[in-house]
């Protein structure tokens, strides 16, 4: 069996339809025209299809396309957009560039156009390391926690982000942490030891003992950077011990691994990459999410 055509019509005795002659399988095919108001509205796209092709622009061809009779370009209309918007922020860019941080901070609208663009640059530029909403991971810093290694204050996140740590401008912020275990400047168990006083810091301590011993070795190798009492120091980036915020992981394998190869981040330099006003619009937002000193 297969497609059977007739020119030989008849009425289906079920419906009461004409067919059209064709046949399958057995099964008639209904003579079921398309309606008539169906048909007007197909006849009235192809129109309007053929008036909008002449009109506007619309078929691609081997070089460039056809620009239609009215010469529309929505390219064109989002340039001229993009070219108004940029006039406009013209007047706030030069303010924020000419202007300290302290200055544009007591501008309330100047302020608001910072932080605006502080935000868009933060996502399209810092948000991959630091987090959507900048609160960091494992080998990143929480940039919403009052803790910083080079100083919270405006003046010391904007240069941190100008010069980046450990990165390629000659000013870039710069420290070494020792490779305490690696370099065979202490063994396994003199880490261990130091590891439990740096926990006692925070009172998470589970071996008095060993955090007593270590307490002399943290004051022989570790206070020179991170001062007698683990507060840590701005000006050689080294992190306050006694928080219950880590860098690189809170565990005590975290910290005992830490002391043993000596962690070594580094932050790209933005000054060439970003003009200076983002880099001001950067520090601002980033002062403003709940950490800035």
């Amino acid at each position: 069996m297969g497609r059977v055509m007739s020119t030989e019509r008849e009425i289906d005795e079920h419906s009461g339809v004409e067919t059209t002659g064709h046949e399958w399988d057995g099964i008639k095919e209904l003579n079921h025209p398309l309606p008539r108001w169906w048909l007007w509205v197909w006849y009235a796209c192809i129109l309007f299809s053929i008036g909008y092709w002449v009109a506007y622009p619309a078929w691609p061809m081997l070089k460039g396309y056809t620009h239609g009779m009215l010469g529309y370009s929505q390219r064109q209309i989002v340039g001229d957009e993009i070219k108004t918007a940029r006039a406009a922020q013209t007047k706030f860019i030069e303010a924020i560039r000419s202007n300290g941080l302290a200055d544009v901070q007591k501008d309330p609208e100047l302020l608001t156009f910072a932080l605006t663009g502080g935000r868009i640059a933060f996502l399209n530029n810092c948000a991959g390391c630091h987090g959507r909403n900048a609160t960091g991971a494992i080998g990143y810093p929480n940039l919403a926690a009052d803790r910083w290694l080079w100083g919270g204050k405006l003046e010391d996140i904007y240069k941190t982000i100008r010069v980046g740590v450990r990165s390629t401008s000659k000013d870039t912020r710069q420290n070494q942490m020792p490779h305490f275990g690696t370099d065979k400047i202490l063994d396994p168990a003199q880490i261990n030891d130091v590891t439990e006083f740096v926990l006692s810091l925070s009172s998470r301590s589970q071996d008095q003992a060993a955090a007593l011993r270590g307490k002399a070795l943290f004051a022989d190798n570790c206070v020179a950077c991170h001062g007698p009492q683990g507060k840590g120091n701005f000006e050689l980036g080294a992190p306050d011990l006694t928080t219950k915020i880590w860098l690189y992981g809170s565990r005590k394998e975290d910290i005992a691994h830490s002391i043993e190869i000596g962690h070594a981040g580094v932050m790209p330099t933005w000054e060439g990459r970003l003009d200076d006003a983002t880099i001001k619009e950067l520090a601002l937002y980033v002062h403003s999410l709940g950490g800035g000193q």
